[in-house]
């Protein structure tokens, strides 16, 4: 028993140690590059609608969000990116209708309906944003989900120099459909996520042509 205790205390303090090591590298990711204050425009990431096409709780507290920074003027426009990813419903055509809804202009809001996930959602977002003349953003998600998509941005700025942008995240709130349960759930596993990035690097594409692990 004494052999038996000794080896679950080891064995329980590598689990620690693997958990505060990958929390380490989740809570130390850059959240941007500029202090500016004021942007070019808003990036708010894509998020799958319900199956009714109704904006989804995420969804809909990263619009909502995007349309307190705008209606502050924190910057002039917003892009929504996403495409029919998960369903039949195209994200950023949710989140746009979302947000004139809301009071949002439809000549403030830009759509990216191409990308099918978050280094996609970064790369048509700065090629629209490069063809407006545009070269600075607020990117807006979910809590969890920024640290992943700084890591992206900050990637794709390094492998992408001719689509340079600079930017800041922020945060969304969480909805308040949500427990605590499973915005802990939710952040453990973009913690995971991006120690596994950290490592592996990210799969070669044209859009974030590095296979490589991240610096």
């Amino acid at each position: 028993m004494r052999y038996l205790n000794r080896a679950f205390f080891y064995l329980s303090a590598i689990v620690f140690a693997i958990a505060l090591f990958m929390v380490g590298i989740y809570i130390t990711i850059p959240t941007h590059n500029t202090a500016a204050t004021h942007f070019d425009t808003l990036i708010v990431l894509g998020y799958p609608a319900n199956a009714d096409g109704t904006p989804s709780p995420e969804q809909r507290e990263r619009v909502l969000e995007g349309v307190r920074e705008y209606k502050a003027g924190v910057a002039p426009y917003i892009i929504m990116t996403g495409t029919a990813a998960h369903n039949q419903y195209v994200e950023a055509d949710v989140m746009a209708q979302l947000a004139r809804s809301q009071g949002v202009p439809a000549s403030a809001i830009l759509e990216d309906t191409q990308a099918q996930n978050t280094i996609q959602n970064i790369y048509y977002s700065a090629r629209i944003m490069h063809d407006h003349d545009m070269n600075s953003a607020e990117i807006i998600s979910s809590p969890s989900h920024l640290p992943r998509a700084a890591l992206i941005v900050n990637t794709f700025n390094v492998d992408q120099p001719s689509l340079y942008i600079n930017w800041r995240t922020h945060a969304a709130h969480w909805p308040p459909e949500y427990s605590i349960f499973r915005e802990a759930i939710l952040y453990i596993g973009e913690a995971r996520n991006c120690l596994i990035l950290r490592f592996n690097g990210f799969p070669s594409s044209r859009f974030l042509p590095r296979d490589r692990a991240i610096n």
